[in-house]
């Protein structure tokens, strides 16, 4: 039975709920992962009945993930995984109540995510050349995405009809399939004007022309882990002795907004955030840098 089910609640998350595909992925391990615990414990392998699970199966298998050193991060995205899977079944009718229900998931300790300062972007944003396709192509992606505060992957999602340069924004296609409007930077599109100009053609002649807006040596649509090898190049080159992902440039944007006084609901609509306490991160660490300020600077701090 479970089989089945799984891959139905899958489908739904997937389909109607419109999860991402690394997150279905995901929630398919940890369904998987918890049901062929669940069937060692009942002894009851191959055909498990899922209406049989109560709260103490969930409760042993949450105790097994803290006994192996899991974090809280991963074990509270397997929980979350677990009662979303019970959940669905409850609303198909195929369950009566949900086991899961009571299951508190571990909070998380907030870490202020890493971000890079004023002066190391514009180190960052003037490493590559400005006389090479590639160059061309690299200073207009890191500019882009420091002025829109883009994820990777809503970046490698841009087509040429995302960008409107007569306005100067940008359509985002974020989580759950969601779109936003972005403004970008007079840099960003200066950037881009040269890219399309320069960049992009002589990269398009390579191979069959895409709809795409950021191409490969191939000309076809440049992937997530294109950007990471990318980006960790010019951060050696900046001499950078941070640990930075192209994640960061996206911290940075919202912080840099926040430390020059943007107002944090706006801060929210412009990184695509469903609430604002998830962007509520970045006024922890712009205290924190004023405190270090003031601390320096006050002559009775």
């Amino acid at each position: 039975m479970a089989a089945g089910e799984i891959d139905d609640f899958l489908g739904y998350i997937s389909i109607i709920k419109g999860y991402s595909s690394n997150t279905v992925i995901a929630y398919a391990h940890d369904i998987q992962t918890f049901v062929r615990f669940a069937e060692d414990i009942c002894d009851d392998k191959g055909d498990l009945d899922l209406s049989s699970i109560t709260h103490l199966e969930i409760r042993a298998y949450l105790a097994n993930l803290q006994k192996k050193g899991y974090s809280r991060r991963t074990i509270a995205r397997r929980i979350a995984a677990i009662r979303g899977f019970f959940s669905y079944l409850c609303r198909k009718g195929i369950l009566s109540r949900n086991p899961a229900e009571s299951i508190k998931i571990p909070r998380e300790g907030r870490k202020i995510p890493p971000f890079l300062r004023e002066d190391e972007v514009v180190s960052l944003l003037q490493c590559p050349p400005k006389d090479t396709p590639f160059g061309i192509r690299d200073r207009a992606i890191l500019e882009v995405l420091y002025a829109a505060g883009l994820r990777v992957g809503e970046l490698v999602g841009l087509n040429l009809d995302s960008i409107d340069l007569s306005t100067d924004f940008v359509r985002v296609r974020g989580k759950g399939a969601k779109e936003r409007i972005v403004p970008i930077g007079i840099k960003a599109v200066e950037a881009l004007k040269t890219y399309l100009e320069y960049g992009r053609p002589r990269l398009a002649s390579q191979g069959e022309d895409s709809l795409a807006l950021f191409l490969n040596c191939n000309g076809t649509r440049l992937s997530k882990r294109a950007i990471e090898i990318m980006v960790d190049k010019y951060i050696e080159k900046a001499s950078i002795d941070k640990n930075i992902s192209p994640h960061a440039l996206r911290h940075s944007f919202a912080t840099h907004l926040l430390d020059r006084g943007a107002d944090l609901r706006v801060v929210q609509e412009l990184l695509g955030h469903a609430t604002v306490s998830t962007t509520q991160i970045y006024t922890h660490m712009t205290r924190k840098r004023l405190r270090t300020v003031y601390d320096k600077a006050h002559p009775r701090a």
